[in-house]
């Protein structure tokens, strides 16, 4: 089979899927690319078993049909160095061998059977299901829980992005026992109760290739595997199995105790403070009183210290709570909005933090974060 194909634009879709391929793949195959020629639609995978990528590109230059595997790095490594230019690939099915001829030379790279490369996985017509999304929707959805997920191999359930979906919207959570993140849209009707937890290397790969597309993306799952259809990529990946935790059984309903505070200026003097907290706890200290909070931080060990004042609106009763830095300094540069709205009941119960002024009246964003004892 022949095919001639722009080298920028090969690239950048090479390079897109790329980050699926495994650092210590258990298969040798799937250290390449699977190239299959159709009529003029070029479909390029890559994978690393658990996780599938797939693009596709047009291509109005083409000679026959078949596929082949291309060894990944070493294509990606002659394309970068190529300025924009029409590329000839010419493979020679009976003995694997690829030819790519540019402008000015010619490269010789020994592929494989595309025979070998894994199949995809088969839907289950019981017990699947499928629904549309926006892409916008979906990105978002990701991105504000994306960080909150665990690295836990005891807990694999708390490894990835749980979503919930019905007829009167969606809910993204992720949880690592210290911090959870809830995000909902109202503005999305799945028609029917599912849930589903994404792992989080595809729900990372889905971050990536969602900004790059636009319109609708189409959800179909079972109980193993899930696939994301996109108008120029494709993401199949094998769920986490079991049950994800009652999160909502976690966030506390009264908190007396609301500061309004601007979330740079409070994310900001986290960042000074923090430097001189306990590297073995991390600890910061937020004393409330009258329309002010001070941050502090020490280390008994080199006596060092620091505090801060910052200025926020709060008119209830004193208190002082202790939170990892560490934690606090990531719910912050996740919120998107100027000022951030803390709510508390007391030392021992988990703070809320809620954006003041959401981007619109659909979203509903809340993230939770553990206290730590102030005297440990």
């Amino acid at each position: 089979m022949k095919f001639v194909v722009s080298s920028t634009e090969l690239l950048d879709h090479l390079q897109a899927i790329s980050r699926v391929i495994s650092s210590k793949n258990t298969l040798p195959i799937l250290d390449n690319f699977l190239f299959d020629l159709k009529g003029n639609d070029l479909e390029i995978t890559a994978s690393d078993l658990e996780s599938t990528l797939i693009t596709r590109l047009h291509i109005e230059n083409t000679e026959g049909e078949g596929s082949i595997a291309i060894p990944a790095k070493r294509l990606l490594d002659t394309l970068k160095e190529f300025p924009e230019q029409p590329l000839t690939f010419d493979i020679d099915s009976s003995s694997m061998s690829v030819s790519i001829s540019s402008e000015n030379g010619k490269y010789n790279v020994a592929g494989y059977s595309g025979a070998d490369f894994p199949r995809l996985p088969v839907l289950k017509p019981e017990g699947s299901f499928a629904f549309t999304i926006d892409s916008p929707a979906l990105l978002t959805g990701i991105s504000r829980t994306l960080f909150a997920t665990a690295d836990d191999e005891l807990r694999p359930v708390m490894g990835g992005v749980y979503i919930e979906a019905s007829g009167d919207g969606i809910t993204f959570v992720a949880s690592d026992a210290h911090k959870l993140v809830r995000y909902r849209r109202s503005d999305f009707s799945a028609g029917e109760e599912l849930s589903f937890i994404l792992p989080k290397k595809p729900a990372s790969l889905l971050k990536n290739i969602l900004p790059r597309e636009e319109g609708a993306v189409k959800v179909e799952c079972d109980e193993k595997n899930a696939f994301f259809e996109l108008a120029g990529y494709k993401v199949v990946c094998r769920l986490v199995e079991g049950n994800y935790p009652n999160y909502n059984s976690v966030i506390p309903n009264d908190n007396p105790r609301k500061i309004a505070v601007d979330r740079l200026d409070l994310y900001n003097a986290l960042k000074r403070v923090s430097v001189y907290s306990s590297q073995a706890s991390n600890l910061v200290k937020l004393q409330l009183n009258a329309n002010q909070m001070v941050v502090s931080a020490q280390d008994l060990d080199f006596s060092i210290s620091a505090y801060e004042r910052v200025k926020c609106r709060y008119d209830g009763e004193d208190m002082e709570i202790g939170f990892k830095s560490l934690f606090l300094i990531e719910i912050l540069a996740n919120l998107a909005s100027q000022e951030v709205q803390v709510e508390l009941a007391d030392p021992g119960r988990a703070g809320l933090f809620l954006p003041a002024d959401g981007d619109s009246d659909a979203e509903d964003l809340l993230m939770l974060l553990m206290p730590m004892m102030i005297n440990a």
